[in-house]
């Protein structure tokens, strides 16, 4: 990210000539403002990618200034530099956008590590924000919602793969949108022009599965009355998207590996194969390495399918996502079910936030529409929840946490904490993270900007 420009806000002005002086040495053009007029001043005559400001200033204060930025230049991404004393404002100001905190006084690895990720999710958000544009509105990527690291990690290799004529498999959880990402990347391909064809391999009986698939001749069983099409043919000169892989039997995996290879297909009865110009892009939820191991799934097939292996994450693993998410859906069915009127209590959305969304997106979804359907008045409240997310979470008095007389460094507490956790699951980083509340990308860089190493293997990240 060498050559990005980064404008550094504090009031002192020896501070302020440091961090620039440092993140000038590492190769970014740096502008200075020492307070927040004259910050918003530098964003509204020149083009800058990041803001890392003072959280303490006078006048126009760290906060209000982040404020005004995420009203005013909502694609900036913005850094608090704070002191020990508040750092609950930091932490607060990060729920109101910021995308990180650092403290004072500012260690020069910290620094570049911080503003280093920064710029990396800013480049993703520009990728992504870019392709979206290009993308048709009814089946592009724009649809899939979130700004996570994770989601947009997911979303760049998308980009990536959806100009190549490559197989693509797409895993994750029921309700993640696989079948968004697939239409998203039809759409960005040579092929859009072509047909967009779905099977959903779960949904037809296995004896039909192959017909279904490849198609059938008159005569070619019984109540085989006439010629028919498979979902392939359909999809010549487009893409046939494969939902629920793992539900294909054995005997039908082989056409569908020889379909891969020679790009050719066999209706039932025929007996001459038809050369076929298709992409395959295949999504699961299911482990399709542990089913080729128990023998249930073909390894050829496998690795044939997962050429570009795509993984959407859960939405657990993503609650950045969720109040974004939530007005996304709770603005389409205030529009659709004709509730002008209705609105969304602020003190709603923690307790959306923490609930753990087994259903993930679409389970979401349904909750936002129950809710704008069934509450009679003009203002959804915590009381409108459903009970299972209405359940008291554990508050911070449950932690017997003794503060000592003369003070305490917060950075040695976090990294306690990270340590118990990691200890508690047996160095297992994405339940540890579950259990902080953070992502485990999250979780990776706070072990690393404390020095953690890795103390077991995370067997749920593989």
């Amino acid at each position: 990210m060498i050559g990005k420009r980064i404008l550094v806000v504090d009031d002192d002005e020896s501070l302020r000539r440091v961090t620039q002086v440092r993140l000038q040495k590492a190769g970014y053009q740096v502008a200075t403002a020492q307070d927040g007029d004259e910050a918003l001043a530098a964003l509204d005559r020149m083009p800058l990618d990041l803001v890392v400001t003072d959280l303490k200033m006078p006048g126009l204060s760290g906060v209000e200034l982040l404020k005004r930025i995420r009203a005013e230049y909502p694609e900036k991404i913005v850094i608090l530099m704070t002191a020990y004393g508040t750092v609950e404002s930091a932490v607060e100001a990060m729920k109101l956008g910021a995308y990180d905190y650092i403290l004072k006084p500012v260690n020069s690895d910290a620094l570049h590590m911080a503003v280093a990720r920064a710029l990396e999710h800013y480049r993703l958000k520009e990728e992504v924000r870019t392709l979206r544009s290009t993308l048709d509105r009814k089946y592009g990527f724009e649809n899939i919602i979130g700004h996570s690291e994770s989601l947009l990690n997911s979303l760049d290799a998308a980009a990536r793969a959806a100009p190549t004529d490559s197989t693509v498999l797409i895993r994750g959880e029921t309700g993640t949108g696989k079948e968004l990402m697939a239409k998203g990347i039809h759409v960005n391909s040579p092929r859009r022009g072509g047909p967009f064809v779905t099977i959903n391999c779960a949904a037809i009986p296995k004896e039909l599965m192959e017909s279904e698939l490849f198609g059938h001749v008159k005569g070619a069983f019984t109540g085989a009355v006439g010629h028919k099409k498979g979902k392939v043919e359909l999809a010549e000169g487009g893409t046939l998207f494969l939902d629920e892989i793992g539900e294909v039997p054995l005997e039908v995996q082989a056409k569908l590996l020889r379909l891969i290879q020679a790009r050719e297909v066999e209706k039932i009865g025929a007996g001459s194969a038809v050369k076929v110009d298709v992409r395959i892009v295949a999504a699961t939820n299911r482990n399709l390495q542990a089913m080729v191991e128990d023998g249930a799934f073909r390894e050829d097939l496998y690795y044939r399918l997962a050429v570009i292996p795509l993984e959407l994450p859960p939405l657990r693993e993503r609650p950045e996502d969720i109040p974004e998410l939530v007005q996304h859906f709770f603005e389409i069915n205030k529009q659709k079910h004709r509730r002008p009127e209705l609105e969304l209590s602020p003190a709603v959305l923690p307790y959306l936030s923490a609930y753990r969304w087994p259903g993930n997106v679409r389970e979401l979804e349904n909750v936002v529409e129950r809710l704008v359907v069934l509450r009679r008045g003009d203002e959804i409240t915590v009381p409108d929840l459903p009970e299972e997310m209405r359940r008291e979470r554990p508050s911070l008095e449950a932690i017997q946490l003794e503060l000592p007389p003369h003070g305490i460094s917060l950075e040695a507490v976090e990294k306690e904490l990270i340590l118990r956790a990691l200890k508690k699951f047996g160095g297992n980083q994405t339940q540890a993270a579950r259990y902080l509340d953070i992502s485990r990308k999250t979780l990776i860089y706070r072990m690393e900007k404390h020095g953690i190493k890795e103390t077991a293997r995370d067997t749920a990240a593989e």
